[in-house]
């Protein structure tokens, strides 16, 4: 691979070509669904503010550097959740930054208010561009972009979420409104392409101080190949989270476009999660590459730090309901 040509090549064409522009991949989004779901806006009730830091592929020239910050919390006695997200992303290129802002109702699925089906919409902006002084191809016939080309759309997501005290699921779909704006506005550009989330999860307590959490996450976008997470971890004692994923791609209904020699790209995730005092929590995850890049990846790195802020009831007591495992 020299200079992440290959690497860099294969997005600028695979955007040319109207195939999937993959959005940012996170590995700890099941410690906050706000990521990939609007509707999980105010799910912990609580101010909750949270960062994640991400670099893929480690060792390629061009692979993705993320980087994203959350926040959310309550209003209307629990029943609105309200959120707002920015995040940067940078493929070789290639780079997208956003923001967002959530709005989430939550109905009451019992008495309690330990049960919550909510409804989320998040709009915001997003800005997409390419520098061309990057791109370095073997064609001589294919001409690279002058200089730097960004443009800034509007864009919309939408999604459902479920949660009790042992379950949540939770549906959503992204890029709503960017893919149709501004298509012919630059050439090189690719233009992002909407992504469906399905996702669910369980608690099973397998000791007074010892939980299980198992879950998965369906990610597609009608174009591209399926994505499945199956994720497990295990909780001790309420400080630790420890466990791990495994990320396929599954052949859920047929795609014509598709080569039926197209290669599933895998990977093994390893995650610990820390609770060092109240409120504070800290992430690591680390990505073993599977498949073809084994050879040239050193794997990828995530680091998260999320912050929750307790408000107090009128006794002194927490504003929380249940506790908040997912």
């Amino acid at each position: 691979m020299k200079r992440g040509i290959v690497f860099i090549g294969m997005l600028l064409l695979l955007g040319r070509a109207g195939f999937a522009q993959q959005n940012a991949q996170y590995s700890q989004y099941m410690f906050n669904g706000i990521y990939i779901n609007p509707a999980y806006a105010g799910y912990k009730e609580v101010l909750n503010i949270h960062g994640y830091y991400r670099t893929q592929w480690t060792g390629i020239e061009g692979a993705p550097r993320s980087f994203s910050v959350a926040a959310d919390g309550i209003a209307n006695d629990g029943n609105v959740g309200l959120g707002v997200q920015v995040a940067s992303d940078k493929q070789g290129a290639q780079s997208t930054q956003s923001i967002y802002a959530s709005y989430a109702y939550r109905l009451r699925m019992n008495e309690e208010g330990t049960a919550r089906l909510s409804f989320g919409i998040s709009a915001g902006a997003v800005q997409l561009g390419i520098d061309g002084s990057m791109l370095h191809t073997l064609d001589p016939e294919f001409e690279s972009p002058v200089g730097v080309q960004r443009t800034i759309v509007p864009d919309a997501r939408a999604g459902i979420y479920y949660a009790d005290e042992r379950f949540y699921a939770g549906f959503s779909v992204d890029n709503l409104v960017s893919p149709y704006i501004g298509k012919s506005r630059f050439v090189y550009i690719p233009q992002p392409k909407q992504h469906f989330f399905l996702t669910a999860g369980m608690l099973l307590p397998l000791s007074e101080d010892i939980h299980l959490k198992p879950s998965f996450l369906l990610k597609d976008d009608l174009a591209g190949p399926t994505s499945l997470d199956l994720n497990a971890f295990l909780l001790f004692r309420d400080k630790i989270w420890l466990g791990g994923s495994y990320r396929t791609g599954v052949r859920l209904y047929e795609k014509g476009h598709l080569e039926s020699t197209l290669r599933k790209g895998s990977a093994a995730v390893a995650a610990i999660e820390v609770f060092p005092v109240t409120g504070l929590r800290i992430g690591y995850a680390y990505d073993f590459t599977l498949g073809g890049l084994q050879s040239y990846s050193g794997g990828s790195h995530e680091v998260s730090i999320g912050f929750s802020l307790s408000g107090a009831g009128p006794n002194g007591s927490r504003q929380v309901s249940c506790p908040k495992y997912f």
